[in-house]
């Protein structure tokens, strides 16, 4: 019978909170060795659930995990340089030399 109230939503979302409870009394007590929050997730495909636009998130948020994030993105390739040290920079347009 016990399981029976965790397959209902109420019950899902007490023992979600408990597992927060139990997961936060690990972290304290130093025995969680984790980055991340198991409860954190839980609660987050819980409000996905009822919301559209945290489904959009989670699955934009794994899509940004797949991709690959290059230091160069974004900046002009190869025409201008930027030397922190000696504090000059160097842009380069299509067609004009720089001195």
């Amino acid at each position: 019978m016990e399981f029976a109230v965790f397959v209902t939503l109420p019950g899902l979302v007490i023992l979600l909170t408990v597992v927060a409870f139990a997961d936060q009394i690990l972290r304290a007590t130093g025995r969680g060795r984790r980055t991340g929050q198991v409860s954190s997730t839980g609660f987050e495909q819980l409000h996905a659930t009822f919301s559209q636009g945290k489904q959009n998130e989670l699955k934009e948020r794994r899509s940004a995990l797949v991709l690959r994030d290059d230091e160069e993105d974004g900046a002009p390739p190869h025409r201008s340089t930027v030397d922190l040290a000696g504090g000059r920079a160097v842009i380069r347009i299509d067609g004009v030399r720089g001195r």
